[in-house]
């Protein structure tokens, strides 16, 4: 257990710093072994490049490790993102939710299909991450919204709207009927097409990015409220 949470904290440095967050994971508060995981906490400044660069990064290096190392097992990891205000002992809600959000069983089940070989990242990521960092307009890379597809993290007596992306993984070319999908429309009456025109017509709220703590942000927090839990 000891070598593999060594050899994922290596990836996860090696991943970040090909996404140009080195500096960042330096200055990462309340790190934590997970047994087969990581958790820590980053400013939630770079919530953009975790969502948009991060993921192929990881992959890519995964890759590399896999090539490196051909007579042990494939490593494959789960990545939890979320966001939110913590203290600097990084305990509270958004660290909670972020734990349950790597625990999604559509999560698991995403890796548990895949050949390893070849997919060996499974990402999940709050509603709250994907609305900051789809709505600010700043650089995620080659990554678009599209790359996500919507579903319920459930985990425990957990359920929350999250988004599920696997690097490489076209979802207009995937069966998403094997996780479920949060409903669109309340059971209140649907807008008539004027308002939606209209609520369309109106500029988007500005992200609603907060550091936690001592200034920092579960990639990880916001992600780490965001890079989250990666096992």
């Amino acid at each position: 257990m000891q070598e593999i949470n060594a050899d994922i904290q290596q990836v996860l440095a090696q991943a970040l710093s090909a996404t140009g967050l080195s500096a960042r994971w330096e200055q990462r508060v309340f790190p934590q072994h997970t047994g087969d995981g990581y958790v820590a906490g980053l400013d939630p400044e770079v919530l953009p490049a975790l969502v948009g660069c991060f993921p192929e990064a990881l992959s890519d290096v995964l890759h590399d490790y896999r090539r490196q190392h051909p007579s042990q097992r494939v490593l494959q990891l789960r990545v939890s993102v979320h966001v939110g205000p913590l203290p600097s002992s990084g305990l509270g809600v958004p660290m909670v939710e972020t734990h349950r959000l790597l625990d999604d069983q559509t999560l698991r089940d995403l890796l548990a299909r895949a050949n390893p070989q070849r997919t060996n990242t499974a990402v999940i990521i709050s509603q709250r991450v994907h609305e900051d960092v789809f709505r600010s307009g700043l650089d995620t890379g080659n990554t678009v919204s599209g790359d996500f597809a919507q579903s319920i993290a459930r985990a425990k007596k957990f359920s929350q709207p999250a988004w599920l992306h696997v690097p490489g993984l076209d979802w207009g070319l995937a069966d998403r009927s094997f996780f479920e999908v949060p409903e669109q429309h309340s059971s209140a009456a649907s807008p008539s097409a004027h308002e939606t025109q209209r609520a369309e017509a109106r500029p988007v709220s500005a992200p609603s990015f907060v550091q936690h703590g001592n200034g920092s942000f579960q990639g990880q927090n916001q992600y780490f409220n965001g890079m989250g839990d990666p096992r």
